[in-house]
């Protein structure tokens, strides 16, 4: 039996990254090995990286927006977003976790990234509800957690950014869509903590007093400020997304330095190596997605499967029930971008070919795939958590479920009612 060129292509992507090696390297290679394999130009895969680098202007909001969240976490920005949550929703029970929860939606509209909401903001907020043994070490990782998906679906998004690259989608509609479903993740999260608290007996934090409230407000006004110039300056024309991520960073770095003064500039210096790091991982990443996907082009398996879905006559509420399923599986084992990169591709001529809305859609995959990011067993946020605590995983887990049962709720109803995510794009001008 003769084994395809294709066949061979995706075991040896398998194979190297059971074997550890970064999933982009694994796809580069791979892509080498099949170009070998068929006779064609090795020099293609480098052609195809260097094409899609080069030409996609958007990719250069993702090193920004990084570089964004990690100056807002090395200076006091989260300790103010923090205060003034807590004058917000701390006086309910369960107050702290409700903090958790308003304060993520509020840096959010900063970061753009899940792991830097979860690591910025958790650091301070799981000591916090930990202190005195008021809340469990695991729950209050939880919800950290599940609190942190929120970054990455209200805008500004990274992981829109990957959607429309390879989707053709407008970020600007996207990251409007992101606005409500974000909004309903933090209500349901924040029904969930109710719960939990007046059956476990969480404690009411005591009221800040009214004398206090006015100046945590005004401390606090320079950072709530960036998610409103961000909103404004690209809804209000003045600004793209990219220019706008650029935007974001240069504020960060000016309200740690100049506003707070709260960061050294070593501590500047760590901030660019950081996101640096994180830039070349998520770079390669790209990199390696490009090489395949010519692949993948050339082998026609798009079309292929837009033929076999037409086939099984899927309607658009059936072929988004099941990219649904198929994608939530795979959350549990793979890291989301790479799931955007490589699995979402094959999935869009088909809904192209049904009538579904691409911004709908995005936004819907996005969801999802963040949800990935708290499941187990790949569930990357709780394994972050888990180690910024100290926490067994299993605990974590347990106390995450209630959290994963609201998100898998709010991803059901934005799914069936297209309108939940469009609506703001439409109000702005959005025709599709």
């Amino acid at each position: 039996m003769t084994i395809s060129p294709f066949t061979i292509c995706v075991a040896v992507i398998i194979l190297l990254g059971i074997l550890g090696l970064p999933i982009g390297h694994s796809m580069i290679v791979a892509t080498t090995i099949y170009l070998l394999l068929t006779g064609l130009d090795l020099g293609t895969a480098a052609e195809q990286i260097l094409n899609g680098l080069f030409n996609s202007y958007v990719l250069i909001a993702i090193p920004l927006f990084i570089l964004a969240a990690d100056l807002m976490n090395v200076g006091s920005l989260t300790d103010k977003l923090l205060r003034f949550c807590l004058v917000l929703v701390g006086r309910f029970r369960g107050g702290l976790g409700h903090v958790n929860v308003v304060a993520n939606m509020i840096f959010a509209g900063m970061s753009g990234s899940a792991i830097a909401d979860a690591v910025g903001i958790g650091k301070i907020i799981v000591g916090m509800m930990a202190k005195d043994g008021r809340y469990p070490v695991a729950y209050a990782a939880a919800i950290t957690a599940a609190a942190a998906v929120i970054g990455p679906i209200i805008p500004p998004s990274i992981p829109m950014v990957v959607y429309a690259l390879v989707s053709d989608a407008s970020i600007g509609y996207l990251f409007l869509g992101g606005v409500a479903p974000g909004i309903l993740l933090g209500v349901g999260f924040m029904i969930a903590n109710s719960i939990m608290a007046r059956r476990r007996g969480f404690p009411i934090e005591d009221p800040v007093p009214l004398r206090e409230i006015p100046k945590i407000t005004v401390n606090a006004f320079p950072a709530l400020l960036l998610p409103i110039i961000l909103l404004f300056g690209i809804y209000g024309g003045v600004m793209t997304p990219t220019e706008g991520a650029a935007v974001a960073a240069f504020y960060a770095l000016f309200a740690a330095t100049v506003i707070y003064r709260a960061v050294t500039w070593q501590q500047v210096y760590e901030a660019l190596l950081s996101s640096g790091k994180a830039t070349t991982s998520i770079g390669m990443l790209i990199a390696g997605a490009f090489a395949f996907n010519y692949v993948v082009t050339i082998e026609r398996v798009p079309d292929s499967l837009a033929q076999m879905m037409a086939h099984w006559d899927f309607s658009r509420a059936g072929f988004l029930l099941a990219v649904n399923v198929l994608l939530l599986v795979l959350g549990c084992l793979l890291e989301g971008t790479t799931i955007l990169l490589i699995v979402v591709p094959i999935f869009i001529p088909t809904a192209k070919a049904l009538g579904i809305d691409l911004v709908h859609f995005g936004v819907v995959v996005v969801v999802n795939i963040m949800i990935g990011l708290v499941t187990p067993p790949y569930g990357l946020l709780l394994f972050v958590l888990a180690n910024l605590t100290k926490t067994p995983l299993a605990n974590i887990v347990k106390e995450a479920i209630p959290f994963i049962a609201m998100a898998l709720l709010v991803l059901a109803i934005i799914t069936a009612i297209p309108e939940t995510v469009l609506w703001l794009p439409r109000l702005i001008g959005y025709k599709g």
